[in-house]
């Protein structure tokens, strides 16, 4: 006759498999140091030297003009 304690044996090495994984990732959560915006690379231009919106709009529409009137002018000149 087999014993019936390995058949309770393995839930309760699940639950304690599971709840011992649980807990060191929980651990692990708590001592990464979280991550801020200031923290961030060095590539990152400050606000206050960025164009804004605006500027860019104006810039891309003035580029895009310049490029139709180098076309018209080409179409023209053929």
């Amino acid at each position: 006759r087999k014993a019936p304690v390995p058949k309770m044996l393995a839930p309760c090495l699940l639950r304690k498999v599971v709840l011992t994984v649980s807990l060191v990732f929980v651990v692990a959560l708590l001592l990464v140091e979280p991550v801020r915006s200031d923290q961030e690379a060095g590539t990152a231009i400050p606000a206050e030297s960025r164009p804004c919106v605006d500027c860019h709009a104006f810039e891309f529409m003035q580029r895009a003009l310049q490029d139709l009137k180098k076309t018209a002018y080409n179409l023209d000149t053929r």
